[in-house]
């Protein structure tokens, strides 16, 4: 009996493949996508298979782009590509192209910074980018955890002026943090009459809270003429006995150390506190109001 072996041979070539990074980031958000693409320097224009590699894990997709949509953050990584096709004495592979390193960042805030290299004395433009693009009040530019720059939300772009070594070298080796303010201030909602039996009425405290998930909790405070009214609660709403009085709320996360207030809101109290404190309507209300005003 004879037995027949099929061998493949692999032969390596002169060429090395060409990776390029298509989306306009190397690092995003996880749940963005994002794309790669390979090419091989082959004037004869071959038909040419493709693999992918991330890390020394090569990866299902042939094709020549690499698509990674809702990604992970497990996909961060450095992302090689290589071309490999069958001739007449085997089958030849290039060389492995030198790597892109794509990083999934599952956090709140981005600072981008330029994909090519900077000079020394030049004007750097970073940006910090924010998941899901909130309304911003104000953004917060660090430098080895110590403030650099701060400025409004609605301008997300810094500019660094005279670069360093050392500011070009600590961008190349990572990407200095950016914070925002995640804790808009809340807005305090009365429903009058939310229970005639028990004559209570519903204070809501609205705000927006965004966070990654895991979000920390947020603890809800509610106010009367300044006193607070009972415990902190987990629920944005308080059922509170229905009397005139100025009332506000706040939202705070202690494990990010946000706190925020409402503004007060008048209710039941006619025109002698507007007549004897204008500014009453601005500001919280004056510890020097006389008792009978504060008991209302």
């Amino acid at each position: 009996m004879v037995t027949s072996h099929l061998f493949v041979i692999i032969l390596p070539t002169s060429f090395r493949a060409n990776i390029e990074l298509v989306s306009e980031h190397s690092r995003i958000f996880s749940g963005e996508r994002a794309r790669l693409r390979c090419s091989i320097p082959d004037v004869h224009r071959s038909n040419w298979t493709y693999l992918w590699f991330r890390g020394s894990e090569e990866l299902s997709q042939t094709g020549e782009e690499l698509n990674l949509w809702n990604t992970k953050v497990q996909e961060s990584g450095k992302y090689y590509c290589q071309g490999t096709r069958n001739t007449k004495v085997g089958k030849i592979r290039t060389q492995q192209s030198v790597p892109v390193e794509l990083k999934v960042d599952g956090g709140w805030a981005i600072l981008q910074v330029p994909r090519h290299p900077q000079l020394v004395g030049s004007t750097l433009e970073v940006t910090c980018r924010v998941r899901r693009n909130p309304r911003l009040e104000e953004i917060i530019l660090y430098k080895d955890g110590v403030e650099v720059m701060r400025q409004n939300g609605h301008k997300p772009d810094f500019y660094l002026t005279n670069l360093s070594l050392e500011d070009l070298g600590r961008q190349t080796l990572s990407v200095t943090s950016a914070g925002t303010h995640v804790l808009s201030q809340p807005i305090l909602e009365i429903i009058p009459n939310y229970d005639t039996q028990l004559k209570r009425m519903k204070l809501t405290c609205h705000v927006q809270y965004n966070a990654p998930a895991p979000a920390p909790p947020i603890d809800f405070y509610f106010y009367k003429n300044n006193r607070r009214l009972g415990p902190a609660t987990s629920d944005n709403y308080n059922l509170v006995k229905q009397t005139p009085g100025l009332y506000s709320c706040k939202a705070r996360v202690p494990q990010l150390d946000l706190s925020k207030s409402s503004e007060p809101k008048n209710f039941g109290i006619r025109g002698i506190l507007n007549l004897i404190y204008p500014s009453i309507c601005s500001t919280l209300i004056s510890p020097k109001l006389p008792n009978e005003l504060l008991k209302m």
